[in-house]
């Protein structure tokens, strides 16, 4: 890319975003290994990051007031280009947590890859990871828990509890969140 362009993108980024919402973003993304530009928008309370260790890594990025980042001593969380976090989401990452590119997460979701705690002493604690593919939309309050795929352009309806893998180009929801549509399917998206 040429300077010119570099000077329009930066230009329409203004347009678009006030400047309280680019400071924020600089002054949230001290916390991140690796970020593009972050845009903090809506007020209080302030993006929250609990860095234990890991890597928090991010390109040109949304957070929304009150979203909380918890990462581990030995995590990853990564989240794609254009991906937006809405007010109150939480997402707890002890092993791995990717967020592909242009994801729209909305308000009160949970993103997990970890139990936290064994169900007794005699258990382990149990991690998998969970990756969420570019293009996904997940609706408010839905929970997405450990060893999840969500794949490309996929949506979970609100109030969604995912638990296992979710096709590309498909519409889920419920809970345990089951199939409502494959957005391939135009007569089965109106019916």
């Amino acid at each position: 890319m040429n300077d010119q362009s570099y000077l329009h993108k930066f230009m329409l980024r203004f347009r678009k975003y006030s400047i309280r919402e680019h400071i924020a973003g600089l002054w949230f993304s001290q916390k991140f290994d690796s970020c593009g530009y972050i845009i903090v928008s809506g007020g209080m309370p302030m993006p929250k990051v609990i860095h234990k260790g890991g890597k928090l890594l991010a390109e040109n990025c949304q957070f929304y007031s009150g979203v909380r980042l918890e990462i581990g001593s030995t995590a990853t969380l990564v989240i794609g280009n254009g991906t937006y976090l809405n007010r109150n989401t939480l997402i707890i990452c002890e092993d791995r947590i990717e967020i592909g590119r242009n994801c729209k997460i909305a308000w009160d979701v949970i993103i997990m890859d970890s139990d936290l705690h064994p169900i007794n002493e005699s258990s382990p604690i149990v991690n998998k990871p969970v990756r969420i593919e570019d293009d996904v939309w997940i609706g408010c309050r839905s929970i997405i828990l450990k060893g999840v795929t969500v794949g490309y352009g996929a949506v979970i309806a609100a109030g969604s509890v995912v638990t296992k893998n979710i096709p590309p180009r498909t519409v889920y929801g419920g809970s345990p969140a089951k199939l409502i549509a494959e957005l391939d399917d135009p007569a089965r998206l109106h019916a």
